[in-house]
C-alpha cells in the first residue's frame, strides 16, 4: 500500500504536497478567546492566496472537533486558492468546550475520530490532542487514549498541542510507551515556547516530529530563540524531524491585520533559515518533512461508516 496524504479534496501523493505551513488555522472558535473567532471565509481565502503567492502549496488546519473548524467550507477554499488543505479531528483541552457540547461524545471519542478520518463527507488527515502545563491531566489522558485507538485503526498522525511547550516527554511516554503509537507518527507542537535544547534533543532522539509554530507573536517571549533551536537540532542530526507553522488564532493575527499571518513563514522566516542553515535544510523543513509527517498508510476500519 502506497502512503498518501489525506486532504479535504482527497488523497494525494506525498511528493505533491509542496511547501507547507504545518500548523495553522483558517477557522477556530473557543470560549477562551471570546469575540476573537476566526470565522470569515473571505479573510481565510485572502490569507491562503497571500501564502500561495509566495510559493505556499499546502497548510494543515489543526482545529479539532467542536472548535468551529467549518470543515465543509475547506474544499472550496482549497480549490479557489490552489493550496492543499489538511483538516484535523481530535479534541483540545477541556477548557475550550462547554461541557454540554461533550455530552454523548466524550466516551465515544475513538469512534468519532475514526469517522472523521475515514467516513465523513470531508475527511480529516490528522488527529489533534492536547497536554496541560507541565503535566497530563485526566482529560488529556482520555483524549490521547482515544487518539491512539483511532491511530491504530487508521494510521493517522497525531499532532499534540504542548501547553507552553511543556510535557513533551510525558506525552511520548503515554502515546508511545503506554499506547504503542510509533514515535514517528507523533508531531509535538509549540516546542519553541519551551526552548530547552536538551528536551528538544531527547524527543528528537525518540523519533518524534518537532513543530515550531506560532513564530513572531508578541506574547511569546521565546521567539528570538527559534533559529537557535533549529540550528541546534540540525547540528545534532535531526533536520528531517523539524516542522514550521504559523498557528494563526485570531483575526488580528492575520497578515492583512496586525500580523504576521501565514505569509510570514515564507516572506521572513524562510530567508533567515536559508541564510543560517542553507537552502537544502530550508527545503527539508518546509517541503520534505511535512510530506513525511502527514503521509499515511491509510486503513479503513470495517465499522468506520457506522458512526
Amino acid at each position: 500500500m502506497r502512503a498518501a496524504i489525506r486532504t479535504v479534496l482527497g488523497d494525494i501523493a506525498p511528493e505533491d504536497l509542496g511547501i507547507c505551513d504545518a500548523h495553522d488555522h483558517l477557522f477556530i472558535r473557543t470560549p477562551m478567546l471570546p469575540g476573537q473567532e476566526l470565522d470569515d471565509a473571505e479573510a481565510a481565502l485572502t490569507e491562503l492566496n497571500a501564502f500561495a503567492t509566495l510559493g505556499g502549496r499546502a497548510m494543515v488546519q489543526w482545529t479539532p472537533w467542536g472548535m468551529g473548524p467549518r470543515t465543509d467550507e475547506l474544499p472550496a477554499l482549497s480549490r479557489q486558492s490552489g493550496v492543499h488543505v489538511i483538516s484535523a479531528t481530535g479534541m483540545h483541552q477541556a477548557k475550550h468546550y462547554n461541557p454540554r457540547d461533550l455530552a454523548g461524545v466524550y466516551d465515544e471519542l475513538a469512534g468519532l475520530f475514526i469517522h472523521e478520518l475515514t467516513s465523513a463527507p470531508v475527511k480529516a488527515g490528522m488527529i489533534k490532542v492536547s497536554g496541560d502545563y507541565h503535566r497530563l491531566d485526566d482529560h488529556a489522558r482520555h483524549i490521547m487514549a482515544a487518539a491512539a485507538e483511532a491511530h491504530h485503526a487508521t494510521d493517522a498522525p497525531i499532532g499534540v498541542h504542548l501547553e507552553a511547550g511543556t510535557a513533551a516527554l510525558d506525552v511520548l511516554d503515554l502515546l508511545c510507551g503506554t499506547h504503542g503509537v510509533a514515535s514517528h507518527r507523533v508531531i509535538l507542537g509549540h516546542l519553541h515556547r519551551f526552548p530547552d535544547p536538551r528536551i528538544h534533543r531527547q524527543v528528537a532522539e525518540a523519533g518524534a516530529f518537532l513543530a515550531f509554530d506560532g513564530p513572531s507573536r508578541v506574547h511569546h517571549g521565546t521567539d528570538w530563540r527559534l533559529l537557535d533551536s533549529l540550528v541546534a537540532l540540525a547540528d545534532a542530526g535531526h533536520t528531517h524531524q523539524i516542522l514550521l507553522g504559523g498557528d494563526t488564532l485570531t483575526p488580528t493575527a492575520r497578515s492583512r491585520a496586525e500580523g504576521p499571518g501565514m505569509p510570514f513563514l515564507l516572506s521572513r522566516l524562510r530567508p533567515r533559515i536559508e541564510h543560517e542553515l542553507g537552502p537544502d535544510i530550508a527545503a527539508a523543513i518546509f517541503t520534505e518533512n511535512p510530506a513525511h509527517a502527514f503521509a499515511t498508510q491509510w486503513r479503513q476500519p470495517p465499522t468506520a461508516d457506522r458512526h
